[in-house]
């Protein structure tokens, strides 16, 4: 069969060969063999290839999820875990050593940088962060650095990072490149073709889309997979065959789902960045924004997610007054699902630097699935009690 892409992929990858249109739920932990041969022969060949033997190391359900997660990130092969913080941790234990060192990019998801603090310190791993506003972060390398954390684009203020380059310096050094795909969610970006070694995606967003599953993905290339097969059998790592169920029902839309994300967020970012009470709208597929042109290289699409700073003489208390008059838009910290939200940043976790110029409150916004235009009549009453008073 010749390659799919786009949504013809989505409506058949991780779907049986033939039978049943979507995978059905299988649910098991004790998976019984037909002699003690049979149960020696898996025992040793699931060492080296997937094999039903214990509903730890999955089923049917959370195969297909697997095949059809790697299928879309053009990897060898994926790992699911209960959360993308899990899926992000095991990673990071997976391929890191007492002695090593990892360098992070400062853009990378808050957590990431908690868990080195909290965990990673304890372990004996190294690590420490470069600024992605410079570009000098192969100098921020060590002689013992043996990962290349990254988040493209960055988590809050969605820097795009130049991962071909940095690709290109790891496999010189022998380094694994690690990329956070979230945002791009297997279909507007990806990592692995672009020369990264792990790609890591939270299903919890954008590819369960409907705001009801927590999980994440790890895929990799073949070369380095084992480690990560390793980490998941030796930390328990499972997830529920109902949850791998709705992930993969969530991917059957998921192009349709971020082309209408898409287009509203570039819609809404345009417009706001002509407002008097905003100074600065951060979304890559706006024109202006400083990792435009990385995006254009790089993305074949784009999601629901800007953020936008607003003019520095406006105080914290009158705009936070104005956000709890919202209607359309939910206060909550995740995004990818139907709805829209607002949450606040703090500027300490971004990449702006406090010492350039004052900088205005910021507010991270996810365009959900609502009507455009009663999205922007909801911000349009926040930006006029900011403005007339």
């Amino acid at each position: 069969m010749s390659k799919r892409s786009g949504s013809t992929a989505l409506t058949r990858v991780g779907r049986p060969a033939t039978g049943w249109a979507n995978t059905p739920i299988v649910k098991g932990s004790t998976y019984l063999f037909e002699s003690l041969g049979h149960w020696r022969e898996t025992r040793v060949k699931r060492e080296h290839e997937r094999m039903l033997s214990y509903g730890a190391r999955g089923n049917e359900t959370t195969y297909a999820l697997e095949d059809a997660v790697s299928a879309l990130e053009g990897g060898y092969r994926s790992k699911l875990f209960p959360t993308g913080l899990a899926a992000i941790a095991v990673t990071l234990m997976a391929y890191l050593k007492a002695g090593d060192h990892v360098l992070i990019a400062d853009a990378a998801y808050g957590p990431v940088k908690q868990f080195c603090v909290s965990q990673l310190a304890h372990y004996g791993i190294e690590f420490s962060y470069f600024s992605t506003a410079a570009d000098d972060w192969a100098a921020c390398m060590r002689p013992n650095t043996r990962m290349l954390y990254v988040e493209s684009p960055g988590s809050l203020l969605y820097d795009m990072q130049d991962l071909p380059a940095m690709a290109a310096v790891c496999k010189q050094r022998d380094i694994i490149l690690c990329a956070d795909n979230t945002w791009g969610s297997c279909l507007s970006y990806q990592p692995l073709k672009l020369g990264a070694d792990v790609s890591i995606v939270a299903a919890t967003k954008y590819l369960g889309g409907h705001s009801d599953v927590m999980m994440g993905v790890v895929t990799t290339r073949e070369a380095v997979f084992a480690s990560i097969e390793a980490a998941s059998v030796n930390f328990g790592q499972v997830v529920s065959a109902e949850d791998a169920f709705l992930v993969l029902r969530g991917l059957r839309t998921l192009d349709l789902r971020l082309q209408r994300h898409a287009q509203s967020a570039l819609s809404l970012a345009g417009w706001l960045a002509q407002q008097a009470a905003v100074r600065t709208v951060f979304h890559p597929a706006l024109p202006g924004d400083p990792g435009h042109a990385l995006w254009r290289r790089d993305c074949t699409g784009s999601n629901g997610l800007l953020s936008v700073e607003f003019a520095p003489g406006i105080s914290t208390a009158r705009i936070e007054d104005a956000i709890d008059r919202l209607e359309l838009f939910g206060i909550g910290s995740s995004w990818g699902g139907f709805e829209s939200l607002v949450l606040p940043i703090d500027v300490k976790k971004t990449r702006l630097s406090p010492a350039a110029n004052e900088t205005g409150y910021l507010l991270r916004l996810h365009i959900g699935l609502e009507e455009p235009e009663e999205l922007k009549a909801d911000l349009n009453r926040l930006l006029s009690s900011l403005e007339t008073r």
